[in-house]
C-alpha cells in the first residue's frame, strides 16, 4: 500500500505529468553541464596553464562559459516549470480538500474539528506543496549529480574514491539517525499548531463572554501554554537540524584535506596531475553537497509525511450523509413533509437523542417543536435539509425519501434559519442574497420588512452596502437573528425551518415578524422550534418533545388539557411574563 504522502502526490501531480517530465529533463542537462565543468577545468589546467599555452586556455575557456550559460539556463528553468507544478498542486489540494469537506454532514466537521480542518487545507497543504518544490527545484538534481560525480570520480581517480566512499556512508547514517529522530516531532508539531488554532478561534469568537467574566488573564496562559508547547517543539526540531549542519561541514571539509593529503602524495610521485586532482576535488565537493542537500530536504519528509497523513484522513472520510445513486431531480410540487418512526444516535452515544418520531407537515401549515432544554429538537429540524441522515425510520417529502431527492434540488426548497444564526462577511445586501443572487433591491427591502429589520438597515450610513464582519459581529444578536430570517425570506423557499431564531427578539417585535409572516408563508410549509409559548401558540399542530420522543401533538388548546409537560412549560412562562406585565 502507498504511504500517505505518495498517495498525495501521485494524485495531485497526475495532471501535470507533463510538466515534471520538462523539470527532469531539465535538471538532468544542468547536472551533465556542471559535471562537464571540472573535466574542462582539469584540461585547461594540465594543458593550458601548465604548458602555456594562451590558445588552448582561451579556447576552453569559451567552451566552459558557453556550459556555464546552459548549466544557468536549464536551472533556472526548471525552478521556474517547478515552482508552476508546485503551485499548481498546492491550489488542487486546497480546493480538493475544500469541496469535501463541504460535502460533509455536521457528524464527520465535528469529528475533525473546525480548527484542525483549517490547518489541514492551510498549514498542512503548503508543508506537502514546498516537498514539491524542493523536490523539483534540488531533490531531483543530487542523485543524477552524486551518480555522475562518482563516475567522474573513478575516471579521475580511482585509487582516492574510497575517501568518497567512507564520506557517502557517513552522511546517509547521520541523515537516517536524524529522520528517525524527527518523525516523533513533526507529528506533535502539526497536532500543536492545531491546538494554538483551536484555542485562538475560541478566544477571538468568545471575546464578549472573556471580557464579561474578566477572563482575559485566563485566556492569556492558556494560549500562551499551546504557544509555548508548539515553541518547546519546534526548538527540538531546530536543535536536531542545527546539530547536522556542522556535522555536515565537518565531514565535507575532512574529506577534503584527506583528499589534498592523499592526492598531493600520488601528484608527488607522478600517478596525479594537478588539474586531475582540482577536478577530484571538486566531484568530491559537488558528491558530498548534493548527498547534503538531499539529507537537508528529506529533513522535510517526516513532516510533510504527516501532514499528507493528515490530509490524506480527511479526503479518505467519507460523508455519512450519501448523495443518492439515482437522484430524484424534480420536485415541481411539495406535498406533505412526513417523519416516519425517525430516530437519530450520535456516534458513539449509548441512547438515541431522539426516538420513534412520527408526523406530517403540510403546505400552508405552520408546524412547531417545542420541549425541555436537550429533549432533540435541533436535532430533529437538522434531519429535514439533510445535515445529518436518521439512523432509524424516514423523512420523506411529497412521498419521496430526502435520501433520494438531489441534493441541490432538495436545499433549493429549504430556507434554513439556524439557531446561531452566522452571517458572513461582505454587506446586508450580499447575505440576503446568499439564497438567491439575482434578488432586486426591492425583493430586499420587501424580506427586510417582513423580518422587523427594516427600520435598522435604514438608520445604517450604507444600508444594503453595510459592511457586515464575519459571523455578524458588528450587528447584534436580534438583528442578525432578523437579517438570517430575511436571508431566507429572500430565498423563497418551499420549506421554512426556523429553529429558534427568534429567542432573541422582544416579545413585541416577535409577534409583528409572526404576524407579517403568515402573508409571506402562506403556501409553505413552516418548521419552527422554539422556546416560548407565545411564538408558536397560534401554530397549526405544536409536538411536545420529551427526551427525545413525542409526548403531546396538537393546537394550543388542546395541548393545555392533554399534556402535561406542555402544561408545566406554559405556566413557568405565564408566571414569568405576569411579573415582567
Amino acid at each position: 500500500m502507498k504511504s500517505p504522502l505518495n498517495r498525495m502526490i501521485l494524485r495531485f501531480i497526475k495532471p501535470y505529468w507533463l510538466w515534471f517530465l520538462v523539470v527532469v529533463i531539465l535538471q538532468f542537462g544542468a547536472t551533465i553541464a556542471g559535471l562537464e565543468l571540472p573535466t574542462l577545468n582539469a584540461d585547461i589546467i594540465n594543458n593550458g596553464v601548465i604548458t602555456g599555452d594562451i590558445g588552448y586556455i582561451w579556447r576552453f575557456g569559451g567552451y566552459m562559459l558557453a556550459v556555464s550559460v546552459t548549466q544557468m539556463i536549464c536551472q533556472i528553468l526548471a525552478v521556474y516549470f517547478g515552482a508552476r507544478l508546485a503551485m499548481s498542486f498546492g491550489r488542487d489540494a486546497r480546493s480538493t480538500l475544500f469541496a469535501h469537506v463541504l460535502s460533509f454532514s455536521s457528524r464527520e466537521v465535528n469529528k475533525f474539528g473546525a480548527p484542525s480542518l483549517i490547518t489541514r487545507n492551510t498549514n498542512d497543504v503548503q508543508q506537502v506543496q514546498m516537498l514539491v518544490l524542493m523536490t523539483c527545484a534540488i531533490i531531483l538534481g543530487a542523485p543524477i549529480t552524486m551518480v555522475g560525480g562518482i563516475v567522474m570520480a573513478l575516471r579521475t581517480s580511482w585509487e582516492l574514491s574510497w575517501i568518497i566512499l567512507a564520506a557517502v556512508i557517513v552522511l546517509g547514517a547521520l541523515a537516517g539517525f536524524i529522520l528517525v529522530k524527527m518523525g516523533p516531532l513533526f507529528a506533535s508539531m502539526q497536532t500543536r499548531i492545531d491546538t494554538v488554532n483551536r484555542v485562538l478561534r475560541e478566544h477571538i469568537s468568545g471575546i464578549r463572554v472573556v471580557r464579561a467574566f474578566v477572563r482575559e488573564p485566563y485566556e492569556a496562559q492558556r494560549f500562551g501554554k499551546a504557544n509555548s508547547d508548539l515553541m518547546d517543539t519546534g526548538i527540538g526540531v531546530g536543535r536536531l537540524m542545527m546539530t547536522m549542519f556542522p556535522l555536515v561541514f565537518f565531514i565535507l571539509n575532512l574529506s577534503q584535506v584527506a583528499v589534498m593529503w592523499y592526492g598531493a602524495q600520488r601528484i608527488d610521485i607522478g600517478d596525479l596531475q594537478i588539474g586531475s586532482l582540482t577536478a577530484f576535488i571538486t566531484y568530491l565537493m559537488q558528491i558530498l553537497m548534493s548527498v547534503m542537500m538531499a539529507t537537508m530536504m528529506i529533513i522535510m519528509v517526516p513532516r510533510a509525511s504527516v501532514c499528507a497523513k493528515r490530509i490524506m484522513e480527511v479526503l479518505d472520510q467519507q460523508s455519512t450523509v450519501v448523495p443518492p445513486t439515482n437522484p430524484v431531480t424534480s420536485l415541481p410540487k411539495i406535498g406533505d413533509v412526513r417523519f416516519d418512526a425517525v430516530a437519530f444516535r450520535y456516534s458513539g452515544a449509548a441512547e438515541p437523542v431522539i426516538s420513534n418520531i412520527t408526523f406530517t407537515m403540510s403546505p400552508g401549515k405552520t408546524t412547531a417543536i417545542i420541549g425541555a432544554t436537550g429533549s432533540g429538537k435541533t436535532t430533529l429540524v437538522n434531519l429535514v435539509p439533510r445535515l445529518y441522515d436518521p439512523t432509524a425510520g424516514t423523512v420523506s417529502i411529497s412521498g419521496v425519501d430526502i435520501r433520494q431527492i438531489d441534493e441541490d434540488v432538495l436545499w433549493s426548497k429549504i430556507g434554513l434559519v439556524p439557531q446561531k444564526p452566522y452571517l458572513f462577511s461582505g454587506t446586508v445586501a450580499s447575505n440576503l442574497r446568499y439564497g438567491n443572487p439575482k434578488a432586486t433591491d426591492e425583493e430586499l427591502w420587501g424580506a427586510l420588512r417582513v423580518a422587523q429589520a427594516e427600520d435598522f438597515v435604514q438608520e445604517m450610513p450604507g444600508k444594503l452596502d453595510e459592511p457586515i464582519a464575519q459571523g455578524g459581529t458588528n450587528v447584534s444578536g436580534g438583528q442578525r437573528q432578523r437579517l438570517s430570517i430575511a436571508r431566507a425570506l429572500v430565498k423563497k423557499p418551499a420549506i421554512y425551518v426556523f429553529d429558534d431564531s427568534f429567542s432573541a427578539l422582544d416579545v413585541a417585535t416577535d409577534a409583528r415578524l409572526r404576524a407579517a409572516l403568515l402573508e409571506e408563508t402562506e403556501d409553505a410549509i413552516v418548521m419552527i422550534v422554539a422556546q416560548r409559548v407565545s411564538t408558536i401558540r397560534h401554530a397549526d399542530t405544536i409536538i411536545v418533545l420529551e427526551n427525545g420522543t413525542i409526548v403531546g401533538s396538537g393546537t394550543h388548546e388542546e395541548l393545555l388539557e392533554t399534556c402535561e409537560t406542555y402544561q408545566e412549560i406554559v405556566e413557568s412562562q405565564m408566571t414569568a411574563e405576569e411579573a415582567l406585565a
